[in-house]
Formats: C-alpha cells, structure tokens, sequence
C-alpha cells in the first residue's frame, strides 16, 4: 500500500497552511502559558482522543507536573502514552496515570477525591457526531454523555475548584440543526451557569482533519481494505490540523476569561469540500477518482482494484442525512464578539445570561422526559427546543449508518 503523510497532506491540500493558524498566538502569549501550566496538575478527561491528545501534546510542552489522563478507549491510553514517551523534546511527567475509566462511573469521583484537588481540568468526553443521532436510545445516550455528566462533573468540581476548567463544544452548538449540536449548546450553557464558581471556558470550532472516526480517517482504512469510498459531494467545511485543535483549546483553557467561548477567526474562502479533498487525497495516492452513481456499483469496481490500478471508485451522493449542515458558523447574532484580543481567535464574552436555577430546571425536565416508557425523539427535539429558541432541527429520516 502506498503511504501516506497525513500531516503533509493536510497542510498542502486541506488547511493550505505552512504552519499553524494559531502560532502567533501561541509564540505570543508563551511566557504567560508557561506560568500557568509549569509545575501545576491537570486532568484530562477524553484524552485519547484526536483533540484531548493534541490538547495534552501542546500542555507537555509547558512541562506540568502531574497529568491524570482518563478515557473509555483503553487501547487508545495505551497509544497515547507510547506517542508521548516516544516524541523528542516532550517529556512527561514523573506522576503520569491513565486510567480507563468512564468519567461519569463511581470510581472516577473517588479518584478526584483522594487526588485532587488538580489545577487544570479538560474535558474532551463527548458524542461528537452527527452521525450519533438515530433514535431515542442513541439521542438518550448523547445526552446523558454531552449534559447529565457534564453537569455531575461541574457538581464534583465544585467541591475542589481548579484554576481553570474548559470543555470542548463545536461549531454545531451555533444554531444547532442536530441534537448532537443542541446537546452542545446546552452543555456550553451549562457550564458556563458555574463561570462564578470557578474559571470556565470552551471553544467551538471545525472539523479536525483526519480525527478518529472522520470521514477522511476512514479514508485511510477503506484504502487499507481496498474498499470503496463514499464522500457527500455538496458539503464543504472549515478544518484544522490536530495540532491547530490541541493549540485553541489550551489558548482557550488558559488564557479565557470565566464565561468565555474561543472560536477561530477563518474567513468563508477557507472552507474547503469534501469532493475537493477526495480527489486530492488519490491523486496524492497515485490513483484518479472514478465517480460511481451506487454504493452497489462502487463495492462491484472495488472487488477489481490490483497494484496496476489507476482509478478508485467513489460513490458521490448529495447529503440527505438528518442535522447536516452544507455550512459552518462559529457564533449567533446575538453574542457579544470581541476580535480583537487575539491573533486568531474570535472571543464570545459574556457568553451566557442564563442563571443556574433555570439550567437546573430544565435539565431536571430532560431527566424526567428520558425516563420515559413511551419516550421518542420528537419528545427529546420538543423538550430542547423550549430551551433553546434557536434550535430547529432539520430531520429527513436518514442517519449515517444507512450509509455505506
């Protein structure tokens, strides 16, 4: 099989940046990083993800002294620890743990509470795809993840405050179309209800090109299988590099203001389509691509890829899967922009007006509506919808794993 450098790609054909969009931050405000990273203990929760381990690459460089890593994907704790023992010029703390370990089970609050009190919390433990919208059991579990952990998270860290506490959203919690996107909005409000009891932040931003379980990281095995591919040919999307994802978080995480949401400052132009990428992606493989009208048609021409190949079938459809945006936005009308502050990063300040009790009463209705026996997906989209004013979902009927 033909190799691919995947960070070279991205920088050449997806990105088209020579170096990071948020190196002059970074360089900028390295003093000030070093300060609050140097010698302190931070938690990481997801941090066997595409973005927790990017977060936790560009932390290390900063050299705290101790790091709890926590995520459910064992054989990915154990990928990561070897990534980082393995990079020159990082080095990793004497007290390093990871524990896979669900944040939401027991034995994680009796962690924290002979460990900590930690100085930095991420969490990056989240239903991150719109794919993950089926039905009421998928909506329930996304949910429960995105929200009621959340919320048992922020009751925890109440009791031993860190300095600084960041959770990821996305560019979907902006006028959600999708429950993923609305659960996102929901947390960002959520969170930010305890921005009084201790420093909080997130960030919402692109597509993370080549991230576990994305489109284009599923290029890479269906190449390994010789299995056809299958792109939304009408979709087009901002991407940053891992890198760039672990960068705006740890900006966000230590230098935002309590309340504060981070979003990068890209331009319209800088979104790029799936189409586009695909036919780069093979020419950089060294093949043409061969447009296929089925998914029947595209698994048929597979079964005849060889060495000597020079086209790859791809079958092109127009999106029709339910909550998916053909754009990206990274904030509302109504939020307050400061874009001034930093190089490359837009800030929503005051992002919040919403008070805890009112957060409380209404994730109380959504426990009470998920218990339900008769529950169904419109009760779920109905009982978010009173909460949030700008969310309208967008349902055709059709999920992602109908697709191929």
């Amino acid at each position: 099989m033909r190799i691919l450098n995947v960070d070279s790609f991205i920088k050449t054909y997806i990105t088209k940046r020579d170096e990071s969009f948020f190196r002059k931050d970074m360089d900028d405000n390295k003093s000030l990083l070093s300060a609050k990273i140097k010698g302190k203990s931070m938690l990481v929760i997801g941090g066997a993800g595409t973005i927790g381990s990017a977060f936790i690459r560009e932390a290390l460089k900063f050299t705290p002294a101790r790091l709890f890593v926590f995520d459910i994907n064992e054989n990915g704790l154990t990928e990561l620890t070897r990534d980082l023992r393995s990079t020159i010029d990082l080095t990793v703390p004497a007290d390093y743990k990871t524990y896979p370990i669900n944040f939401g089970d027991p034995i994680f609050e009796k962690i924290l509470d002979i460990e900590g009190p930690f100085d930095i919390v991420a969490n990056f433990a989240a239903h991150k795809h719109v794919r993950s919208e089926k039905d009421k059991y998928s909506v329930s579990a996304l949910i429960d993840n995105n929200v009621l952990k959340a919320e048992r998270l922020l009751q925890q860290l109440e009791k031993y405050p860190p300095k600084h506490f960041f959770c990821v959203s996305t560019d979907k919690a902006a006028n959600p179309v999708n429950i993923m996107g609305a659960s996102k909005k929901v947390m960002e409000e959520l969170i930010l209800s305890y921005a009084s009891s201790f420093p909080i932040t997130t960030a919402r931003f692109a597509n993370v090109a080549f991230s576990n379980g994305s489109l284009l990281d599923g290029f890479i095995f269906r190449l390994m299988k010789q299995q056809p591919f299958s792109i939304p040919i009408d979709i087009r999307r901002f991407f940053v590099s891992p890198e760039e994802a672990g960068q705006i978080c740890l900006l966000a995480c230590m230098l935002g203001k309590s309340g504060e949401i981070f979003f990068p400052k890209f331009n319209p132009d800088e979104m790029v389509s799936f189409y586009d990428i695909t036919i780069d992606f093979l020419k950089s493989m060294g093949y043409k691509m061969q447009e296929c009208q089925s998914e029947n048609e595209a698994k048929e021409l597979a079964t005849h890829l060889n060495e000597h190949s020079t086209h790859y079938p791809v079958h092109c459809f127009k999106s029709d899967t339910s909550g998916e945006k053909s754009y990206e936005e990274f904030f509302t009308e109504q939020e307050q922009l400061n874009l001034t502050r930093f190089a490359s990063l837009g800030v929503i300040e005051n992002a919040s007006s919403i008070d805890r009790s009112e957060v409380n009463q209404f994730i109380l209705k959504l426990r009470t509506i998920l218990q339900k026996e008769s529950l169904s997906k419109v009760d779920i989209v109905t009982v978010l919808s009173e909460f949030l004013p700008d969310f309208h979902h967008m349902e055709t009927g059709r999920n992602l794993d109908q697709k191929m």
